[in-house]
């Protein structure tokens, strides 16, 4: 069998720091280089410097490595993209092109792109919104994930290019702290928990939005690509849900475990991006396909951040 080299592009990211730890342990530090346009403080394993845009850099990388899968994680994010429109859209997609353009090249076997909830807009379903609707995002990195999911169908299509893609609802995690998302206040609310402080959430209190916990997004990507070929028939991006929730709820799920936490709220431009993506995602198509399956709701994932983050905390107050 031959052995997969992998590399992931965006590795210090909020789904790539942890995505690289998962995919070491699986193929082994040898077989998985991390790539990010700044060093790590804690790797351990391959490390490369990359910027994306620079194609010979990359292609570079994979001639070094002999790389056989890339995971292209690097992107600006939805509310960090609407103070900076332009860039953020030509970021997104040179970016994306540059990583199929070296694919291509060096006959990569596979490709992970993450598209999001975000190519998603406001006059798609709402509620169970369904694998193949309308998509009018209101974004620009919206925009740029439903472009490129088309142009993922397109590679399929014409040159059999084998890329995956899961549309990722808000990500949640204790390992890595969110990158300037409009999901991001479901992570910061949790360290706010456990450091026993107040919350200002910057969405209204019943904004319900799709979420999942980092444990199953990382599980929902690799058996993705894990999964033979044959199985995968959608080739623009797959809905991926779990849970949905508003800030009411999480809060309420905190205060189970702290009674004494308080959230107030003070909606910011953040809301009009919350307001236009779905509530909820009808993910029938992942299940059926590749037998994906959530493992955890939202009681699971605040027990689990709560004791995953108290116990950080507690360290880092040993060591100063």
């Amino acid at each position: 069998m031959k052995q997969e080299k992998i590399l992931i592009i965006g590795a210090s990211g909020q789904i790539g720091s942890v995505l690289t730890h998962t995919l070491s342990d699986i193929y082994g530090d040898i077989n998985v280089i991390a790539t990010d346009i700044r060093q790590p403080t804690d790797h351990h394993g391959h490390f490369e410097i990359l910027d994306v845009l620079n194609t010979q850099a990359l292609g570079d990388i994979v001639a070094k490595y002999g790389i056989t899968q890339i995971y292209h994680l690097a992107a600006i994010l939805s509310a960090k993209g609407e103070t900076m429109p332009m860039f953020a859209w030509q970021f997104n997609m040179t970016s994306f092109f540059n990583v199929i353009d070296v694919a291509r090249q060096f006959k990569i076997s596979k490709m992970f792109f993450p598209s999001s909830i975000a190519a998603f807009g406001p006059s798609t379903p709402k509620y169970n919104t369904p694998q193949a609707t309308i998509m009018i995002p209101e974004t620009v990195y919206g925009i740029s994930k439903s472009c490129a999911e088309d142009w993922c169908n397109y590679f399929w299509l014409k040159e059999k290019m084998d890329i995956r893609s899961v549309r990722y609802p808000g990500i949640i995690g204790y390992q890595s702290l969110p990158g300037g998302g409009t999901t991001d206040y479901a992570v910061n609310i949790y360290h706010k928990a456990v450091k026993s402080e107040p919350f200002e959430c910057f969405l209204k209190a019943d904004t319900a939005l799709p979420m999942i916990y980092m444990d199953d997004a990382i599980r929902a990507t690799i058996e993705l690509m894990e999964a033979p070929a044959e199985n995968i028939k959608i080739r623009t991006s797959y809905n991926l849900a779990s849970m949905s929730f508003s800030p009411q709820d999480i809060a309420e799920s905190i205060k189970k475990q702290v009674p004494d936490f308080s959230i107030s709220y003070n909606p910011d431009f953040r809301q009009a991006i919350a307001e236009s993506w779905p509530a909820s995602i009808d993910d029938y198509e992942a299940r059926k396909d590749w037998g994906w399956r959530p493992n955890f709701d939202l009681d699971a994932m605040t027990a689990d951040m709560l004791a995953h983050l108290s116990e950080m905390y507690s360290k880092e107050i040993v060591h100063h």
